[in-house]
């Protein structure tokens, strides 16, 4: 039975959490509150319960009862035999904490004093049984995040100095090569330098089928290598890793409070109080101590206070296992809340890696003159678009220079000194503004970069960005669930509209400063809508801060990761929409232990009252009912997957 007040430790209310430690060997860890309500399993606990059922038995049996109405076996059983419930009871008498323990307590000295031993014996046994049981279920939640640890492996060869060494994991260094050979579980995120293999990646992607590395693919710690060799530079290790995050993420989860935990510790606090109210009035109005013990004993509230965290638990783990990081419990319950998410277009809804499809000079211009001062003006740009730009211009040969005076302005474009002339590349509103006369667009399906030199415009360069494979399908999901669909870019009206129609949205803002986009989400969840941002670049993390919940793709920015509450692994939008069910499913799941909680404790305690149950049927269904309940919220749980042993090294080599 776990306490149901509130725990002491501070939840983060809607912080954006970027906290990363530096510990020394920056290796992942899962750190247990040794305080925490957690008894797992336990050779003492179980010889407790069989001490106090050899001891009833010795009751109903009448074995030596040298008093007549007095049982020494079944008062010194119950006292002994109780005593993690008593001591329990009494800690949160002097913290102020009303606990089932505490009404179980009143409940058990009321039938030993009125002679019931055999009753408080069995309640007693029943009680702790049912400890063992949460235990082992609570247990087996943690468990499951505890074994993705063992998805990395410990040790490594290292190759230093002609000669290969084996050393931890956490002493390779950022830049070295590591050899991963067949059969053997990959230490670290980094890149494909050679070789060719297929690595299985479900636990950290959720894809089903392995998927297939050569150079310059993306490999990721705790991954499994399966059939050939690779050569990979590390990127990132430890705590760093993909896989870390994914740690670090479930472990805030688990000591973090989401408000629904919270109205779960008040709701079954409010219960004890229900229960005991109930049971002074039963005994007022019938004078039946056995009736008013059986009010005490029947309602149970550790159904809610232990399965709520379990849920949120499980689902956090389940949503990592898919491929999403969620960053606490409060983001989980929002997500299970949702009704408006908005897109941004490029990198999100697209590939993020566009192309020029098209070089229009103006009258007077000659193509690659405007394809060479573009290109030259968008070298210092980490823009998409200008580096589509840039790789085009190099593709066709044209000579670029460097710029001078290189200026950004986010969410309009760039301007520069191009071998004496000012140069300016970006949005029709930007070159305006720079008092440019930019004529009409020809055509309505394609991004436009206009370009300018020397104040006067230059031509335009049409830019095409394939759709993601899956947008379509996710967005079609979202609406079947209801939530409503809106694309928010900085792009030109005809370019969102043609990606809209192209996906099935209906709800478009294009033309969009970065501010303007953080205003637009910030106003919706003033109006007290529940507002999911999922983006992937610089442009897009205010927004991303000023949504309920912001969702970052994983190969965005830094800067879009770190202010994001929710991190896709990868870039399947797909991801997203499982993370929203698994977050719907939670939430469904802590409701029907909710509302199962108060439908079974009101019937049992007006049951009771009235004296159609005894002491005993009242802990079976208490007992009963609360395990009912904390197995309604293992379902969430992720499945254990067994980590196959391998003797195959890992060799690492400077690089």
């Amino acid at each position: 039975m776990s306490p149901v007040a509130e725990h002491s430790s501070k939840s983060p209310e809607h912080q954006r959490s970027t906290a990363h430690p530096q510990d020394a060997d920056n290796k992942p860890e899962i750190n247990h509150d040794e305080h925490d309500h957690e008894h797992g399993f336990a050779w003492l606990d179980v010889a407790r319960v069989l001490f106090v059922a050899l001891a009833a038995a010795a009751v109903w049996f009448h074995v030596w009862e040298p008093f007549h109405r007095v049982s020494v076996i079944g008062l010194a059983a119950a006292l002994l035999g109780g005593y993690p419930i008593f001591k329990e009871a009494f800690e949160n008498i002097i913290e102020r904490r009303m606990t089932m323990e505490l009404s179980m307590t009143i409940a058990l000295v009321a039938a030993l004093t009125i002679g019931e031993f055999f009753t408080a014996l069995v309640i007693t046994a029943f009680v702790l049984a049912a400890e063992i049981l949460e235990g082992l279920t609570v247990g087996r939640g943690r468990r499951a995040i505890q074994d993705m640890l063992d998805f990395l492996p410990q040790t490594a060869s290292v190759l230093r100095n002609g000669d290969f060494v084996e050393v931890e994991t956490q002493s390779i260094a950022p830049g070295e090569v590591v050899l991963i050979r067949p059969g053997s579980r990959i230490p670290v995120d980094g890149e494909v330098l050679s070789g060719h293999s297929f690595v299985e990646q479900a636990a950290i992607t959720g894809e089903p089928m392995p998927s297939e590395k050569s150079s310059g693919s993306e490999v990721y710690a705790g991954t499994m290598n399966q059939a050939g060799t690779l050569q990979v530079r590390a990127a990132r290790l430890g705590k760093e890793t993909t896989f870390g995050k994914i740690i670090e993420a479930v472990e805030r989860a688990e000591h973090s409070r989401a408000p629904i935990q919270k109205m779960a510790d008040r709701l079954a606090g409010y219960l004890v109080y229900f229960a005991l109210g109930a049971a002074v009035l039963t005994f007022l109005i019938t004078h039946n101590i056995r009736s008013t013990i059986s009010v005490v004993i029947v309602a149970g509230a550790c159904g809610i206070a232990a399965g709520t965290p379990l849920a949120i638990l499980g689902a956090i783990g389940r949503a990592a296992r898919t491929g999403a990081v969620i960053k606490g419990g409060i983001y989980l319950e929002a997500l299970g809340q949702l009704n408006t998410v908005f897109f941004d277009k490029t990198g999100t809804l697209t590939m993020g890696t566009p192309t020029v499809a098209e070089v229009e000079p103006a009258p007077g211009t000659g193509a690659e003159t405007l394809l060479a001062a573009a290109a030259s003006a968008e070298r210092g740009s980490e823009h998409p678009l200008g580096k589509a730009i840039v790789r085009y211009a190099n593709e066709h040969g044209v000579i670029t220079e460097e710029p001078v005076g290189f200026r950004y302005e986010i969410g309009r474009g760039i301007s520069a000194f191009v071998g004496g002339e000012h140069v300016a590349a970006g949005n029709r509103n930007f070159l305006e503004s720079l008092g440019v006369e930019v004529p009409l667009d020809r055509k309505a399906n394609a991004t436009k970069v206009h370009v300018s030199r020397a104040g006067q415009y230059a031509g335009l360069i049409s830019i095409d960005d394939k759709i993601r494979a899956g947008s379509a399908a996710a967005v079609h999901a979202l609406e079947g669930m209801k939530i409503r669909v809106v694309l928010l870019t900085g792009d030109t009206s005809a370019a969102a509209e043609a990606v809209a129609n192209e996906l099935g949205i209906f709800h478009v803002h294009s033309d969009l400063l970065p501010e303007q986009k953080t205003a637009e989400i910030a106003a919706k969840t003033r109006s007290g809508e529940v507002v999911a941002m999922l983006g992937d670049g610089i442009n897009d993390a205010p927004a991303l801060s000023a949504a309920t919940v912001g969702v970052a793709m994983g190969a965005g920015t830094d800067v879009a990761r770190e202010s994001a509450d929710v991190v896709l692994i990868g870039n399947d939008l797909m991801k997203f929409v499982e993370t929203v069910r698994i977050a719907r499913n939670c939430r469904r799941i802590i409701l029907e232990n909710f509302y199962g909680t108060l439908i079974v404790d009101t019937i049992g305690i007006g049951l009771a009252a009235a004296g159609y149950l005894n002491p005993l049927l009242a802990a079976f269904i208490h007992v009963a009912s609360e395990l009912t309940f904390i197995a309604n919220s293992t379902r969430l749980l992720p499945p254990r997957e067994k980590v196959r042993a391998s003797g195959a090294q890992v060799a690492v080599s400077e690089g």
